[in-house]
């Protein structure tokens, strides 16, 4: 099999994505971009799909509609323990949904960015926030390998199950180490490996990476990135409640005896 470069794997999951963007969301819609209830895919009820990640009734209530995809493997606003003022980037914004949660706890005095490297994501984010009436957020087309924000800008970085879709996660760590102030923090809900993946799952780089599963690292191999990047205080916290979902992702797979979502959190010193 050809190995893929880095390049075409982002263009893979810029095109699935791309689909998820631009999928109308219906209440009885069966079609998905991928599988049944997976990270990438516009589940029938996305609410359904979040609250099982562990966001509330009335957090899901508050966004504008088309927002809450139903992505993700977990609630990284929850974590972030987010204050009135501060600057908050999300890596892989996509409608915008945990950037408005994060906009509402950092006031007007605060501010919210979201980067997302499909400019579907991004068009349909801004559109958000304008039905939302959000004047606190702003949403910038980039890749989280390579982001558009200058150095020391941001108090925190929250994502939602995206980092495990770069092929280059070292520079991913390296970028957010560069653009938070001394003293930020890294506060990220996505997948990490317990055990090691089967050569038909690891070596997918098309329909499993962009199910969230092939790209995935071990707990060892994301603490050495984060240390290498700088960061310190690492923390990352298996959810094994998570498999409960994550069994769902790709039907017959058993990806879920692979896999588990994880709470990922690091300072910048």
């Amino acid at each position: 099999m050809t190995k893929l470069t880095n390049d075409e794997i982002r263009q893979n999951v810029r095109s699935r994505y791309k689909q998820v963007a631009i999928q109308q969301i219906q209440p009885t819609a069966t079609s998905s971009c991928c599988s049944t209830d997976s990270c990438c895919d516009v589940h029938p009820d996305a609410s359904v799909v979040s609250a099982k990640l562990g966001y509330s009734d009335e957090e899901l209530s508050a966004v504008p509609d088309g927002a809450n995809l139903g992505l993700g493997c977990g609630n990284p606003q929850a974590i972030a323990e987010l204050k009135p003022g501060e600057v908050v980037l999300d890596l892989g914004s996509g409608g915008g949904f945990d950037c408005f949660l994060a906009a509402r706890q950092v006031g007007d005095e605060g501010y919210v960015i979201g980067v997302d490297m499909t400019p579907e994501m991004v068009s349909r984010a801004r559109t958000n926030a304008l039905k939302g009436g959000y004047t606190n957020t702003d949403f910038r087309l980039g890749e989280i390998e390579y982001l558009p924000l200058a150095d020391r800008t941001v108090n925190v970085i929250i994502s939602n199950c995206v980092i495990n879709l770069s092929p280059d996660k070292a520079q991913v760590f390296s970028e957010a180490f560069r653009v938070l102030q001394p003293g930020g923090r890294l506060a990220i809900s996505d997948i990490v490996t317990t055990t090691e993946l089967p050569p038909e799952i690891k070596n997918d780089m098309n329909e499993l990476y962009s199910a969230c599963v092939s790209g995935a690292s071990s707990i060892e191999e994301i603490t050495t990135l984060l240390q290498l990047s700088g960061f310190t205080d690492i923390s990352i916290e298996p959810k094994d409640e998570s498999k409960s979902f994550i069994k769902d992702w790709v039907p017959g797979a058993n990806v879920d005896n692979y896999i588990v979502s994880a709470v990922i959190k690091a300072n910048r010193p």
